[in-house]
């Protein structure tokens, strides 16, 4: 099938922050290889800050999952919302839907067929794709392995930086501020609080300007939505003669990528906000415990990667982490006085 010049594009994807910000090499594709086309999305409500000022998108389509629904949200009204927005996506008279999980989608797939596109491309070997392709078998970046979704509209060539968008910030310290993200979903991922307080107060001894702690807020013990109150607080006090520390507890996703975006080099464990950093253009030295380095490292951007032999974050040391921070520092351009 030839695609005309301006064709209507939509492209799913319902998963995890890292995995839609993965996804943003392909979209920016997408719309240089069709400057007047239509491109849209279609997210949930937990990763659709990711899309946030997209130039690259003409529109993003949003549902709520049930159990990411507010207290004054009901599950009749979400499900209505949700049907309107179906409704409208179908009466666009859709090319292609692009289902880009890199994984096998079968309800997806099933969501897409109502929709009546000429087209759906997706992974894996799904009942009622049109154009499917074959799982990875090659350990690519997960970047890439959505990238190959491009090849079928003709776009050669490696995928390009990640895009992230944020409002435009400014701070007033001199020198490098270096953000600091502290929470992370896997226990396997979360380094210690005695860990990032020591860490800091060499960095400060170093003559880092300023630091931006970032974390999760909440409770450990909330099933739901467990934060790290207690760990950044105890950060805070065992660092206490640091006195260059700005605290952001980041309720929602656009003030985490708001707080990022303020930030020169970010120190993180893998996962979302390593990969919003990366969006957005920083630096990051990255701790890695039990996931796939080669698969979700930090892409496009200058970065150290820290991971041990037992997959466990813990058994990193301070030291190692001084050491990945000055080996990145080199590729960094420092704010002028």
């Amino acid at each position: 099938m030839s695609l005309q010049s301006s064709p209507k594009i939509l492209i799913i994807r319902r998963d995890n922050i890292g995995d839609l910000v993965c996804t943003t090499p392909l979209i920016r594709a997408l719309r240089q290889r069709f400057a007047e086309g239509w491109l849209g999305a279609l997210v949930n409500s937990y990763n659709a800050p990711v899309l946030d000022g997209n130039p690259d998108l003409d529109e993003v389509f949003v549902y709520t999952k049930a159990k990411h629904r507010g207290p004054d949200e009901s599950l009749p009204g979400i499900l209505w919302r949700r049907l309107v927005m179906m409704n409208r996506l179908r009466q666009l008279h859709l090319d292609d839907v692009i289902i880009a999980t890199t994984s096998p989608q079968p309800r997806v797939v099933k969501l897409a067929q109502w929709l009546e596109p000429k087209r759906i491309i997706g992974f894996g070997d799904v009942k009622g794709l049109n154009v499917v392709l074959p799982l990875d078998n090659r350990d690519r970046h997960e970047v890439e392995d959505v990238f190959r979704v491009a090849a079928i509209y003709g776009i050669d060539g490696p995928p390009q930086a990640c895009r992230v968008t944020a409002p435009p910030v400014s701070h007033q310290a001199t020198g490098l501020t270096v953000g600091i993200h502290i929470s992370a979903r896997k226990p396997s991922q979360r380094w210690p609080a005695e860990h990032f307080a020591a860490l800091i107060q060499k960095l400060a001894g170093e003559g880092i300007a300023r630091f931006v702690l970032l974390w999760s807020p909440g409770d450990k013990s909330n099933r739901q939505h467990p934060g790290d109150d207690a760990k950044a607080h105890q950060i805070l006090a065992l660092a206490k003669t640091v006195l260059n520390i700005e605290a952001q507890p980041t309720q929602t996703l656009g003030q985490l990528i708001s707080a990022l975006a303020g930030c020169d080099l970010l120190i993180c464990a893998d996962g979302g906000a390593m990969h919003l950093g990366a969006g957005l253009g920083l630096p990051v030295v990255c701790l890695f415990g039990n996931s796939g380095a080669q698969r979700w490292h930090p892409w496009g951007v200058p970065y150290q990667l820290l991971q041990k032999p037992s997959l466990d974050v813990r058994d990193i040391t301070v030291d190692e982490a001084i050491v990945a921070f000055s080996a990145l520092r080199d590729d960094i351009r420092a704010p002028s006085a």
